[in-house]
């Protein structure tokens, strides 16, 4: 059995012999620590792939991004065994896949916001080479600023952060010292008022003209 996991190959014995169907898992480990034999990891894949496929398929949902969730975890275990002290294979493999597909669904989370914002926001986005519409653009960014400007500290931070240095939730976590609940609360929270105080803006200029 060959088993093609991002041009790493694993070769698994079809009919294995007694002393590797008797390996513990930490056995496999060492000796995979050891000798450098990828043929230990692709036993590990053979004996746990099913049980991690169907923990991908719990959270992912897709059995197409599921499977090649798997093919990454494995291809990652060839590095990342040799960084952690394991003493609990099976527990730990939960948990290191677990986190992997947390990981992918804050990717495609983040990749789908953004979109969506950009979609939203399609006005600050427009062609700078119309002076019409740079013009329109700096006065939105202005507008944007002053309207941050006005939000509590905690949300002018992480919104500042979040939309004009692009940072990610967990990035402004690690700035802040926030808790990740509440980068994001303050995010959500923020946008809303950032919404309101930027209408609030807008009218008074208007009103003013």
């Amino acid at each position: 059995m060959v088993i093609l996991l991002n041009r790493t190959i694993f070769v698994i014995e079809l009919v294995y012999n007694d002393k590797y169907n008797n390996y513990s898992d930490q056995e496999l480990i060492n000796n995979y620590l050891q000798l450098g034999d990828t043929t230990f990891v692709g036993i590990l894949y053979k004996r746990h792939g099913h049980l991690v496929l169907g923990l991908c398929l719990k959270y992912l949902k897709n059995r197409g991004e599921a499977e090649d969730a798997v093919i990454q975890i494995f291809s990652k275990l060839l590095s990342d065994l040799k960084k952690y002290k394991i003493e609990y294979f099976k527990s730990w493999l939960y948990v290191y896949s677990k986190n992997f597909c947390l990981m992918a669904l804050r990717k495609r989370q983040s990749k789908l916001k953004k979109e969506l914002e950009l979609r939203e926001n399609s006005h600050l986005f427009m062609d700078l080479s119309d002076p019409e519409h740079l013009k329109e653009k700096e006065r939105q960014m202005v507008l944007l600023e002053q309207a941050i400007l006005l939000l509590n500290e905690s949300q002018k931070v992480c919104i500042s952060l979040f939309y004009l240095e692009n940072k990610s939730y967990a990035e402004i976590t690690a700035i802040t010292g926030f808790s990740s609940n509440d980068v994001k609360s303050y995010i959500q929270n923020g946008k809303r008022n950032l919404k309101l105080k930027m209408e609030a803006l807008e009218n008074e200029q208007t009103g003013r003209t």
